[in-house]
């Protein structure tokens, strides 16, 4: 159990692999296609990323809750991966791949080291 919060972190990480996978190789097309409805749904293209956003963290939610048999583990990961995405795209603007994935994967450890760790 000392070790819970490293687990989350290292799942979710993988989470966000499978996601990116997921909808950049196996279902792209729809991906662009559904991006591109969404922009015409929504008044702004900031609610068009926040819907994004939001959908991506739904996916992380299932998949954690799944693998740790936890609603609060999904609930947790959703919230902290979420809030990471939105506020590291709107203050800091150029990063790339590994420097995105360290930061999530930092801050995330973080996060459920003091909730779990301690």
């Amino acid at each position: 159990m000392e070790l819970l919060w490293f687990y989350i972190a290292i799942v979710l990480a993988i989470s966000d692999e499978i996601h990116s996978k997921i909808m950049w190789s196996v279902l792209n097309d729809f991906y662009i296609i559904f991006g591109g409805l969404l922009n015409k749904i929504v008044s702004s293209n900031l609610q068009a990323w926040l819907i994004h956003e939001g959908l991506e963290s739904v996916f992380h939610f299932i998949v954690l809750s799944i693998v740790f048999l936890s609603l609060e583990i999904g609930i947790l990961t959703a919230l902290v991966h979420f809030v990471i995405d939105v506020v590291h795209s709107l203050a800091i603007k150029r990063m790339n791949n590994l420097e995105h994935k360290a930061l999530h994967f930092t801050l995330e450890s973080l996060f459920f080291m003091l909730i779990y760790g301690l």
